[in-house]
C-alpha cells in the first residue's frame, strides 16, 4: 500500500471496465489527506476519494523493469493488480500462454495452435531445471518426473480450470511428455492408447455448454505407470462426478453428450436400421437445448472416429453394436409417452407404444413388464408386499432415473473395458497421477452438480493451502531463520459446513430417507440449522435457495430437485427386469448391483402379497445417495493426491468469445480469484516473498556499498552491512543460510535507491562531459576565429597585390592594341594593292593560254581520228583471227571436256561422297554398261538391218539388170523410183541411228552431270555440317559453362541427402541390432534353467554381419555395356534411333534362324523315327568307296570353303584399289580404260562366285546321292566267306577261332559304321550351314540390289542420307558382332581363370602333401641329427597363422586390447596387423579364411565398442583403425583408381586373388555406426557444460546484472552443489577430444566432420535456450555470447579447424548474439535487423525479441509495433515452422580416401600384443 507517496508515483486503482487502471500521482501525498491527485494514462486529471477511517490506499505499480517476469512471485508489489498487469503484458505482447505463480503454473488458452509443444521443445525441456527454462507444461511434468526419479515418491499434475480453459489439452500434453521422455517398458505404446480412449471419452463423456462446444462433464484422474527403469508400462483411469442429470435435461442453448448425437447422424447406415433412430430433433433427450448441431463440427465424422477407437482398444464389433443399442434405447425411453389417470395418483402406457416397443426390443427385455413396472413400483416390509401405483410426476422421475442409471452403468462399463486395455502385468514401481477436473463453477442457476463441484474444489483448495504452506516452512527451517506464523484463509469452516455431521450433505442425506420429504422442507431445516455460520446465507428474496460463501466466491444454490438429484431413485423391480435382459451386456452391467436405487418409502397400501424373504445384503447399496457416493471418491482422491508430491497446473480461460489472444480482464480475474492464484499470491506476500542469494545481490546492489567495505573479501558480510545501513526495520529482512529474505515491496526501495544512485552517478557524468565538451567548443571556437582573420588579412593583401597587377597590365593591352590596329590597316592597303595587280597580270596571261590550248586540242583530234582508223582496221583483222581460234579451241574443249567427265565418273567422286558408296558406283557402271550393251546391240541391229538392206539392194539391182536385160529399157522409170524409195530409207535409218546415239550420248552426259552436282552437293553439305557443329559446339560450351555449376550444385546437394538417409539407414539398423542384443540378453536371464547349455554359435556368414548380397559380374557387365551405350547415345544423338533399331532387328533375324535350325532339326527327328529303318552292315568294298567318296567330298568342301574365303578377300582387295585408282586417276589424268578394266575383272569375280555356288548344289546332290547309295547297298547280310583275299586264307580255321574272329569284324564294323555316321552327320550339317551362308549372301545381294534400284529413284540428298544410314547400320551391326564375340571371349577368360585357380589350388595343396609325405619319410630315414642351415629372406608384409589360432588373435588384437598399450607405435597398428594376415590368406588362395577372419574381426570390434559405449578414447581408437583397415583394402585392391600413389615396393603388397568389395562396403558400415557412437558420445560429455558456458558463465566479468528471481529458482529439483561449467571447461574437453583422435591416426577429414558435428550441437543447444529463456535474452548476454563464439573461432585457427564448414555452423548463434545488441527502435533498425539475421527463422527473430528483457531502467523494451513491422518484413520468407533447431540432427559422414606412406614390411609388432603365434613370411 501507498503510505507516502511523492510526485510521480504510479499506483493502480479500480475500475469498473479494466478492473484496474494505472495512474500517476502528480502531487505529493501527505499522511491524512482525503484525496489524491492523478493522472491516467490517457493524461486525464483525476480525484480519487481515500477513506479516512480504513485509510485504504491505493496498490503500488512495480517497476518497469519486473513487468513481464516468469514468475509472479518475483515482482516486489505482489498484489490482484500487478499479477493482472503481469500476466496481461505476457500473454498480448509476448504471446506468452505460461507463468509461473509460486507452485502453480497459470496457462491461459490461446484459442490458437502454437508450435511450443513439438519434439524438439519436448527434448530442449527434458533434464533441465524448471526455473532455468521459461514457463510450460513440459518443464511442470519434467520436474514431476525428475522428482520422482530422484526422491522415488509418487507425483501428482492437478489440472483444474473452467470449463473450455484447455485443462484436457495441457493433460495430454503431459502425459505426451513422460511417452516421449521415459519411453515404453513394452512393444505397446500406452501413450497412443490413452489418445485413442479420448474420441470415446468426449463421445461418452462431453457435451456442449454455454461456455464451450466439448465441455467434460466428469472428471478424470490418469495415473501413468512406471517401472524400476522410470519406463511407462502402464496406465489406469479413475472418474469423478458424471453429470448424469445432462442424459434426460439440457439448458437453452446446450447439448446432450456427443454420443446421442453422432448416433444419429449414422443412423441412416445399413447395421444400425435396427436401431430405429431419425433424427436428434425427434428426441426429447436431444432437444430440450433448441439448436442440436455445432458449428464446424460434423457429428457422424466423429462417430466413425469413435468407432475407430472402440476398434483400437479391442472392443469387438457385437460389443460396439450392443452399446449403440443401449444408448438408442435410451433415446426410446425418453419418448416413451405416459397418460395421467383421472384419479391423478395413477398412470398408464399405450401397449402399442412404439418407442416402448423399440426399447424393450432393443435390450432384450418383455414388453408387459417393463409397461407394467414404469407405472408401478413395489413396497417391502416385514410382513407384506405392496404394490403402488405412481403420479405422472412420479413416473417421469421414475423413467429419468432409469435412463440417467443405464447411462452411468454403460459409462462405467467402458471406462473399465479402457483401464482393462491400459493394464499391464509388469510391476509397478512408481506412477505419476494426472488429475484433470472441473474448476470452480457459477452460473445464473446453479444446482446439485456446481454444489458437488465447488464442493470438491474447495477440498482441493485446502490441500493447495496446506501444501503452499508446507513448502513455504520447509523454506525457511531450511534456510534457518525465524519462523513466523502466516495468516492464510483456511476453509475447513466451509468443508465442515458441507460434508460434517448436521452439514449440508448430512441434512440433504436425511431429507432423502423421509418418506415425503421435498426439497422445501430440507431448505428450512438448513436456515434452521445453519444461519449462525459465516459461509452460511440466506436469500432474501427466496425460501428455496440458500448461498454459501466459498473460498472463490459466494454460489447462490436453487435446492429444487436436490433430493431427486441425490436420490437418483432407480426401482429395484426395473433393475431386476433388464437383469433378465436377453442380452449379455445388459445383464452384465447390472448384476454387480452397486448403482441401484433404493426402493421408496412406505405409502398408501393398493394390493397386499404373499410376504417375501429379507432383503439381500448387496441390496444396501442401493441406499448410498450420489452424495454420498461422491463424498467417498473424493476422501479416496484427496488421500491419493496427499501420498503424492503434487504440482498445480490452473488453466484460464481470457475470453468467453474464444478469439484468439484477446484478454478480458473481468473474467481474468474471475478465475484468478477462483483457482488459488491470488491466494498463493497473498501468502507469499504474508512472508518473504522476494528472495536472493548473496551472489546475486552483491552482483546487482554491489554500487551501493561503500568503497571501503568494498576491501572485504567476505560477500555476506559485505550485504549485510549494506542492509543494515540502506533499511534501517530490521523486520523487513531476514538473512538466510544461503539467502536474503525481504518482505514484499523492499526489493522496489533497493531498486529505487539504486536508480538513484545511478540517477545521480549519470549527472555527475553529464555534468562532466559537459563542461568538457563546452571546453573542446571554445578552444574549437578560438582556433576558428584566428583562422578566419588571418585568411581575412590575406585576402586583403591579395586584393591590393590584384589590384596593381591589373593596372599595369591595361596599360600593356592599351598599347599592344592601338599598336595592332595600325599594322591590321596597312596590311588591309597592302593586300588589296596586291590583288589588283593578280587579276590584272592574270587575265593577260590567260588570253595567251587559250591561244596555245586551242591549238593543242586541234592537233590532238586529227592525232585521235588517224589513231582510230588505224585501230578499226586491226580489230576487224584481229576478230577474224580470233574466231578462228575459237573454233578450233572449243573443238579441241569439247574433247577435253569428254575426258574430263569420263575422269567426274571416277570412283574418286563417290570416295569423298562416302567410303561405302563403292556399290553405289558400280550400280551406276552397271547401268551404263548395259545402256552400253542395248546401244551395241541396237548398232548390232542398225548393222544387220544395213547389211540386209544393202544385200537386198545389190539383189534387187541384180534383178532389175536381168529385168532391163530381159525387158530391156522400158521400166528404168520404176526402177529409179523404187531406188530412190529405198536411198530415202536407207537416209531414214541412218537419221534414226543418229537419234539414238545422240540420245545416248546425252543420257551418258546427263548422268555424267548428276554426279558432278552429287559431289558439289557432297561438298556443300559437308561444308554445312563442319559450321554447324562449329555453332553447336561454340553454344554447347557457353551452355556447359553455366549449367556446369548448377549442376554440380545440385549434385553435391543430392550427394549429401543421399549420404544422409543411408547413413540414417545405417543408424537404425545398428539401433535395431542393440535392441536385438539386448532383448536377446533379457531373454537370457529370464530363461535361465540348471543343467547344460550350449554357448549360441559364434559362426556368422558375411550376408549376416553386412547385409549385402553379392554381385554377379555378368551383371557387372550389362551395367557397364549400359553406360557405354548411353556414353554412345550422348554423343552420337543422329544415329540413336537407327542403333537400337538395328539391334533389335539383327537379333530377330537370329531368333527366325535358331527357329529355323531347330525346325530342320525337328522335321529330321521326326523323318527318323517315321522311317525307322533297321541297320545293316554294308560290305567291305561298300565302305572302301564309301570312305572314298567322303574323303572326296571333305576335300572339295574344305577347298571350296578356301575358294569362298580367296574370292571375299579378292573382293575387298577389288573395292579398295577401285578407290585408290579413282583417286590416281584424279590427280595423274589416266585414260578411262583402268576404271573399265577394274569394272570387268569384279564382274568376272562375281560370275566365279556364281560358278562356285554351282559347285557348292552339284557337291551337295552327289552327298545326298552317296548316302542313298549306301542305304540301298545294306540289303543282304555279309558273309563271312567273302570274295576277300585274305593272308591266310588257305590254312585250317578252327570253328570257335572263326565264330570269334567274325564277332570280332562285326563289332569293328559296327565301329566303323558309327564314326561315318557320325561323320555323314558332320558333314551334312557343315553342308547345310553352307546353304544357309550361300542364302544369306544371295539375300543380302537381294536386298543391295534392291535398295540401290529405290535409291536411285530418290532426289540427291535422300541418296545421300539413305547411304550414310546404310553404312552406319552396316558398322553398327559389326559393332555389335565385335562386342558379343568380345563378352564371349571374356566369359570363356573368366570361366578358364576360375578353373585354373582351382586347378593351382589342387595343385599346391598335393605339392604341399606330397612334400609333407616326404618329409615325414625322411624323418623316419634319418639316423642322425643333420643341422640346415636357412637362408634368409626379406620379410613380404605377410603374417601367417593357423585357422585355431584365429580366436586368440582376435582376442589379443581387437577383445582385449587397450588403446593406451600401444602408445608410441604406429598409429592404426591393429589394422595394419590384420590387413597383413589377410594378404597371406590371399596369398595362399584361401577364400574361407579371408571371409572368416574378416568376420570374426568385425564382430569383435562390434562386441568391444558395445561394452565401451560411453568410452571416447575406445571408440576414437577403433573408428581410427576401421578407417585404417577399410584405406588398406583400398590402396592395395589392385585397382588402378586408388594405386596412384602407391610406391613399387607398396604395389607388390596388393591382393592377387580376392575382390574384397563387399568387405569395404562392410567396414565402411561400421565405421559409420563408430563415427555415430563416437559422437554420441562426445555429445554427452559436452551436451551439460553448454548452456552454463555459453549463456550463465560470466566470460566478461561485471557486464551482466542479475534481476529478481522467483521461487522456481529454488525448486526442489536443484541440486545443491554448483554445476556452473565456464567456457575453459568446454575448450578443455574438446582439447581432450582433439588430441585422442590425432594420437589415434584418425583421419584429419574425419576430425574436421566430428567438430563441426560438435559446433553444431553448441549452437543448437545454446540458441534453443536462449529461446527458451526470458533471463537470458538481454544486451549483456549478446555480449558475452559474441566473446565465448570469439574463443571457440580462437581456438579452431589455433587447432587448423577453422574451415568455412564448421564456421557455418555457428552463424545462426553469432546472429542471435547481433540481434540482442542492435538497436530496436526505427523503421531502419528493422530493416538491418531482416538483412542481418538470415541464418535466424522468422519465428526465432520474432521469439527472441518478445523475450529481449532490459537489466535496468535506463534500457527500453522492444515494442509490439516494431515486433508487428519485423513480422511484416519478413512475412515473404519461406522459412521453415519449427522454432527450435534440431540439436540431435547429424551431418552425413564422408571418408574420403586417404593412403598410407608406410609399406608393411617396415612395420613391426611389438611384444606387448602377445602375437607370437604369426609367422612373418
Amino acid at each position: 500500500m501507498l503510505m507516502e507517496g511523492g510526485q510521480y508515483t504510479r499506483v493502480w486503482i479500480p475500475d469498473p471496465d479494466e478492473v484496474w487502471r494505472s495512474a500517476e500521482l502528480t502531487k505529493d501525498y501527505k499522511e491524512g489527506e482525503k484525496s489524491l491527485q492523478l493522472q491516467l494514462e490517457d493524461e486525464t486529471i483525476r480525484e480519487y476519494p481515500i477513506d479516512v477511517q480504513s485509510n485504504q490506499l491505493p496498490f503500488l505499480r512495480n517497476p518497469d523493469i519486473l513487468v513481464g517476469e516468469n514468475d509472479l512471485t518475483a515482482l516486489s508489489y505482489l498484489h490482484e493488480p500487478a499479477v493482472l498487469h503481469n500476466l496481461k503484458v505476457r500473454f498480448l505482447e509476448s504471446n506468452h500462454i505460461y507463468t509461473y505463480c509460486g507452485i502453480v503454473l497459470v496457462a491461459i488458452n490461446p484459442y490458437e495452435q502454437l508450435p511450443i509443444y513439438g519434439q524438439d521443445v519436448i527434448y530442449a525441456y527434458s533434464g533441465q531445471n524448471m526455473g532455468d527454462m521459461d514457463p510450460h507444461i513440459f518443464a511442470v511434468a519434467e520436474e514431476a518426473y525428475k522428482q520422482m526419479a530422484r526422491d522415488e515418491k509418487n507425483q501428482s499434475i492437478i489440472v483444474s480450470g473452467e470449463s473450455g480453459a484447455g485443462k484436457t489439452v495441457s493433460a495430454k500434453y503431459a502425459m505426451r511428455y513422460f511417452a516421449t521422455v521415459s519411453g515404453s517398458a513394452s512393444d505397446t505404446n500406452i501413450e497412443e492408447k490413452v489418445l485413442a480412449s479420448s474420441p470415446i471419452m468426449e463421445a461418452i463423456g462431453n457435451a456442449k455448454t454455454t461456455r464451450n462446444d466439448n465441455s467434460s462433464r466428469f472428471g478424470k484422474y490418469i495415473q501413468i505407470g512406471f517401472d524400476k527403469r522410470y519406463r511407462i508400462i502402464g496406465a489406469n483411469m479413475r472418474t469423478y462426478l458424471l453429470e448424469k442429470s445432462r442424459v434426460v435435461f439440457q439448458a437453452d442453448d446446450e447439448r446432450n453428450y456427443h454420443i446421442f448425437y453422432q448416433l444419429c447422424a449414422a443412423a441412416n447406415l445399413p447395421e444400425f436400421k435396427e436401431l430405429a433412430l431419425t433424427r436428434a430433433e425427434d428426441f426429447f433427450y436431444t432437444s430440450q437445448g433448441g439448436d442440436t448441431s455445432i458449428e464446424g463440427v460434423d457429428d457422424a465424422e466423429d462417430f466413425e472416429k469413435t468407432r475407430q477407437a472402440f476398434t483400437l482398444l479391442g472392443v469387438r464389433e457385437s460389443h460396439q453394436i450392443n452399446i449403440f443399442k443401449i444408448i438408442a434405447s435410451i433415446l426410446h425411453l425418453g419418448n416413451v409417452e405416459i397418460q395421467a389417470e383421472r384419479d391423478g395418483e395413477s398412470c398408464s402406457i399405450s401397449p402399442k407404444d412404439e418407442h416402448l416397443s423399440n426399447f424393450c426390443q432393443l435390450l432384450g427385455v418383455e414388453h408387459s413388464q417393463m409397461e407394467h413396472w414404469l407405472c408401478h413400483r413395489k413396497l417391502v416390509t416385514t410382513s407384506e408386499t405392496y404394490v403402488k401405483t405412481m403420479s405422472l410426476q412420479q413416473v417421469v422421475n421414475a423413467r429419468n432415473a432409469l435412463a440417467k442409471h443405464i447411462y452411468a452403468q454403460l459409462f462405467g462399463w467402458i471406462v473399465g473395458h479402457v483401464n482393462k486395455a491400459l493394464h499391464t502385468s509388469l510391476k509397478q514401481h512408481s506412477f505419476i497421477g494426472v488429475l484433470d477436473i472441473y474448476g470452480f463453477e457459477t452460473f445464473d442457476v446453479n444446482s446439485f452438480e456446481q454444489f458437488c463441484i465447488n464442493y470438491a474444489n474447495e477440498k482441493l483448495q485446502q490441500q493447495f493451502n496446506l501444501h503452499v504452506f508446507k513448502l513455504e516452512q520447509e523454506e525457511y527451517m531450511k534456510e534457518q531463520i525465524p519462523w513466523t506464523l502466516i495468516d492464510f484463509y483456511d476453509n475447513q469452516p466451509c468443508i465442515d459446513l458441507i460434508e460434517a455431521k448436521l452439514g449440508i450433505l448430512d441434512l440433504l442425506d436425511e431429507e432423502c430417507k423421509v418418506p415425503k420429504g421435498t426439497d422445501q422442507n430440507w431448505a428450512q431445516k438448513l436456515y434452521d440449522r445453519h444461519s449462525g455460520s459465516q459461509h452460511f446465507q440466506k436469500p432474501r428474496m427466496s425460501n428455496t435457495a440458500f448461498i454459501v460463501v466459498h473460498f472463490a466466491d459466494k454460489v447462490e444454490y436453487l435446492s429444487d430437485s436436490f433430493l431427486e438429484k441425490n436420490r437418483d431413485t432407480v426401482y429395484e423391480e426395473q433393475i431386476n427386469i433388464l437383469k433378465a435382459s436377453k442380452l449379455p451386456l445388459v445383464a452384465d452391467l447390472f448384476h454387480d448391483g452397486k448403482d441401484s436405487a433404493p426402493a421408496a418409502a412406505t405409502s398408501s397400501k393398493i394390493s397386499v402379497r404373499s410376504a417375501r424373504p429379507p432383503l439381500k445384503a448387496s441390496n444396501k447399496e442401493h441406499k448410498k445417495t450420489v452424495g454420498h457416493q461422491f463424498r467417498t471418491s473424493l476422501h479416496l482422491l484427496m488421500e491419493t493426491l496427499n501420498t503424492t508430491t503434487p504440482h498445480y497446473v490452473r488453466c484460464i480461460k481470457p475470453n468467453d468469445e474464444k478469439l484468439p489472444f484477446r484478454f478480458d480482464p473481468k473474467r481474468a480475474v474471475q478465475q484468478l480469484r477462483a483457482c488459488g492464484v491470488l491466494e498463493t499470491i497473498r501468502i507469499s506476500a504474508a512472508g518473504y516473498p522476494s528472495r536472493w542469494a548473496y551472489h546475486d545481490f552483491y552482483n546487482r546492489y554491489r554500487v551501493l556499498v561503500k568503497k571501503k567495505e568494498l576491501a572485504n573479501t567476505d560477500k555476506k558480510a559485505i550485504c549485510k552491512s549494506v542492509l543494515e545501513s540502506l533499511i534501517k526495520d530490521p523486520d523487513k529482512f531476514q538473512f538466510g543460510r544461503t539467502k536474503i529474505f525481504f518482505r514484499a515491496g523492499q526489493v522496489a526501495y533497493l531498486e529505487k535507491l539504486r536508480a538513484d544512485k545511478f540517477r545521480a552517478a549519470t549527472i555527475m557524468i553529464q555534468k562532466t562531459v559537459r563542461g568538457w565538451l563546452q571546453k573542446v567548443k571554445y578552444r574549437r571556437l578560438k582556433a576558428a576565429t584566428l583562422t578566419l582573420q588571418r585568411y581575412c588579412r590575406g585576402l586583403l593583401a591579395r586584393r591590393l597585390a590584384e589590384h596593381l597587377r591589373r593596372t599595369r597590365a591595361a596599360v600593356v593591352l592599351q598599347k599592344q592594341y592601338r599598336m595592332r590596329r595600325a599594322h591590321q590597316a596597312y596590311q588591309r592597303v597592302r593586300r588589296a594593292t596586291v590583288v589588283i595587280q593578280a587579276f590584272a597580270r592574270g587575265m593577260f596571261v590567260r588570253r595567251i593560254y587559250h591561244q596555245v590550248l586551242r591549238e593543242h586540242k586541234a592537233t590532238i583530234i586529227q592525232k585521235h581520228v588517224r589513231s582510230w582508223l588505224a585501230r578499226r582496221c586491226f580489230q576487224r583483222l584481229r576478230g577474224a583471227a580470233i574466231v578462228i581460234q575459237c573454233g578450233f579451241r572449243r573443238l579441241k574443249a569439247k574433247r577435253e571436256l569428254k575426258a574430263l567427265k569420263i575422269e567426274a565418273r571416277s570412283a574418286e567422286h563417290l570416295k569423298r561422297l562416302n567410303v561405302g558408296m563403292e556399290n553405289k558406283v558400280v550400280q551406276l557402271q552397271r547401268k551404263i554398261d548395259d545402256q552400253n550393251k542395248e546401244f551395241k546391240m541396237l548398232s548390232e541391229q542398225l548393222s544387220a538391218i544395213t547389211s540386209t538392206h544393202a544385200t537386198e539392194v545389190e539383189k534387187l539391182k541384180e534383178e532389175l539388170a536381168c529385168y532391163q536385160q530381159s525387158q530391156g529399157g522400158d521400166s528404168s522409170p520404176q526402177l529409179q523410183e523404187e531406188v530412190e524409195s529405198l536411198r530415202t530409207e536407207l537416209q531414214r535409218a541412218h537419221s534414226e541411228r543418229k537419234v539414238l546415239e545422240d540420245a545416248h550420248t546425252r543420257e551418258k552426259d546427263e548422268l555424267r552431270k548428276r554426279v558432278a552436282d552429287l559431289e558439289q552437293e557432297n561438298a556443300l553439305l559437308k561444308d554445312e555440317k563442319a559450321q554447324l557443329n562449329n555453332q553447336i559446339l561454340c553454344q554447347s560450351k557457353d551452355e556447359l559453362a553455366q549449367t556446369s555449376v548448377e549442376e554440380n550444385l545440385l549434385m553435391k546437394k543430392e550427394l549429401e541427402e543421399e549420404r544422409s538417409r543411408y547413413q540414417n539407414l545405417v543408424k537404425e539398423y545398428s539401433r535395431l541390432e542393440q535392441r536385438y542384443d539386448n532383448l536377446r540378453d533379457e531373454m537370457t536371464i529370464i530363461k535361465q534353467t540348471p543343467g547344460h547349455r550350449r554357448n549360441p554359435s559364434n559362426q556368422s556368414s558375411l550376408e549376416s554381419d553386412s547385409n549385402y548380397p553379392s554381385i554377379s559380374t555378368s551383371e557387372v557387365g550389362d551395367a557397364e555395356d549400359a553406360l557405354q551405350q548411353v556414353e554412345e547415345i550422348g554423343l552420337e544423338k543422329a544415329a540413336m534411333d537407327l542403333t537400337v533399331f538395328l539391334k533389335l532387328q539383327k537379333r530377330v533375324r537370329e531368333l527366325e534362324q535358331e527357329r529355323k535350325k531347330l525346325q530342320v532339326q525337328l522335321e529330321k527327328k521326326e523323318q527318323q523315327d517315321s522311317k525307322k529303318i533297321p541297320a545293316e552292315r554294308p560290305s567291305s568294298d561298300l565302305d572302301v568307296d564309301q570312305d572314298a567318296d567322303l574323303a572326296y567330298n571333305s576335300l572339295k568342301r574344305q577347298e571350296l570353303e578356301s575358294e569362298n574365303k580367296k574370292l571375299k578377300n579378292e573382293l575387298n582387295e577389288l573395292r579398295k584399289a577401285v578407290a585408290d585408282q579413282a583417286s590416281e586417276h584424279s590427280a595423274a589424268h589416266g585414260s578411262p580404260d583402268s576404271y573399265c578394266l577394274l569394272l570387268n575383272q569384279l564382274k568376272l569375280a562375281h560370275e566365279e562366285l556364281e560358278v562356285r555356288k554351282e559347285e557348292v548344289l552339284i557337291l551337295r546332290t552327289q552327298i545326298v546321292s552317296a548316302d542313298q547309295r549306301r542305304l540301298a547297298g545294306k540289303g543282304s547280310e555279309p558273309n563271312i566267306n567273302a570274295r576277300t583275299s585274305w593272308p591266310n586264307s588257305e590254312k585250317h580255321v578252327d570253328q570257335e577261332d572263326a565264330i570269334e574272329a567274325y564277332h570280332g569284324v562285326c563289332q569293328t564294323n559296327r565301329l566303323l559304321e558309327a564314326q561315318l555316321q557320325a561323320q555323314s552327320r558332320e558333314h551334312g550339317e557343315e553342308v547345310e550351314g553352307l546353304k544357309a551362308q550361300v542364302q544369306a549372301l544371295k539375300e543380302e545381294m537381294d536386298e543391295q540390289q534392291q535398295t540401290f534400284c529405290q535409291t536411285l529413284l530418290l532426289s540427291p540428298e535422300a541418296q545421300l542420307e539413305f547411304g550414310i544410314q546404310q553404312e552406319l547400320s552396316r558398322l553398327t551391326n559389326e559393332n555389335l558382332d565385335l562386342k558379343e564375340l568380345v563378352e564371349k571371349l571374356e566369359k570363356n577368360e573368366k570361366k578358364l581363370k576360375k578353373q585354373l585357380k582351382i586347378y593351382m589350388k589342387k595343385v599346391q595343396d598335393l605339392e604341399a602333401a606330397q612334400a609333407l609325405a616326404q618329409s615325414e619319410r625322411r624323418r623316419h630315414e634319418l639316423t642322425r641329427q643333420v643341422t640346415v642351415q636357412r637362408k634368409e629372406k626379406d620379410f613380404q608384409g605377410m603374417l601367417e597363422y593357423h585357422k585355431e589360432d584365429e580366436a586368440l588373435l582376435i582376442r589379443n588384437l581387437v577383445t582385449d586390447l587397450k588403446p593406451q598399450a600401444l602408445a608410441g607405435t604406429v598409429p592404426c597398428l591393429p589394422a595394419y596387423i590384420l590387413y597383413m594376415c589377410i594378404r597371406h590368406a590371399d596369398y595362399v588362395n584361401d577364400d574361407l579364411k579371408v571371409h572368416s577372419l574378416l568376420t570374426s574381426t568385425i564382430n569383435g570390434i562390434k562386441k568391444v565398442l558395445k561394452k565401451h559405449n560411453d568410452d571416447f578414447e575406445m571408440t576414437s581408437f577403433w573408428l581410427s583403425n576401421t578407417c585404417r583397415l577399410l584405406h588398406c583394402l583400398k590402396q592395395y585392391s589392385g585397382d588402378e583408381g586408388f594405386m596412384t600413389q602407391n610406391t613399387a615396393k607398396q604395389n607388390e603388397h596388393c591382393l592377387k586373388n580376392f575382390d574384397l568389395t563387399e568387405y569395404r562396403q562392410v567396414l565402411s558400415d561400421l565405421s559409420i555406426q563408430i563415427y555415430q557412437q563416437l559422437i554420441k558420445i562426445s555429445e554427452g560429455l559436452l551436451q551439460p557444460m553448454i548452456v552454463s558456458a555459453m549463456l550463465e558463465n560470466e566470460s566478461i566479468q561485471g557486464l551482466s546484472g542479475v534481476k529478481p528471481t522467483g521461487y522456481r529458482k529454488r525448486t526442489s529439483s536443484l541440486a545443491d552443489g554448483d554445476n556452473s561449467y565456464c567456457l575453459e571447461a568446454v575448450i578443455r574437453q574438446m582439447n581432450s577430444f582433439h588430441t585422442v583422435m590425432c594420437d589415434q591416426g584418425l583421419d584429419p577429414e574425419i576430425i574436421l566432420q566430428v567438430f563441426k558435428q560438435l559446433f553444431y550441437m553448441i549452437n543448437a543447444v545454446t540458441l534453443n535456450n536462449l529461446l527458451l529463456r526470458k533471463d537470458v535474452c538481454s544486451w549483456s548476454t549478446g555480449m558475452q555470447l559474441r566473446y565465448n563464439i570469439s574463443q571457440l573461432e580462437e581456438w579452431l585457427r589455433g587447432r587448423n579447424l577453422h574451415q568455412r564448414e564448421v564456421a557455418e555452423t555457428m552463424e545462426p548463434l553469432i546472429q542471435a548474439a547481433q540481434l540482442l545488441q542492435l538497436k530496436k527502435k526505427s523503421p531502419e533498425d528493422a530493416e538491418a535487423i531482416c538483412s542481418l539475421c538470415t541464418a535466424l527463422s522468422t519465428q526465432q527473430i520474432v521469439k527472441i525479441l518478445n523475450l529481449y528483457t532490459p537489466l535496468n531502467e535506463f534500457e527500453e523494451r522492444v515494442t509490439v509495433a516494431f515486433i508487428r513491422t519485423i513480422q511484416a518484413q519478413l512475412q515473404e520468407r519461406n522459412d521453415p515452422q519449427h522454432l527450435l533447431l534440431d540439436f540431435k540432427h547429424m551431418f552425413p559422414v564422408l571418408f574420403p580416401f586417404n593412403p598410407s606412406s608406410l609399406t608393411m614390411d617396415s612395420i613391426h609388432i611389438p611384444a606387448c600384443l602377445n602375437l607370437e603365434f604369426l609367422n612373418e613370411v
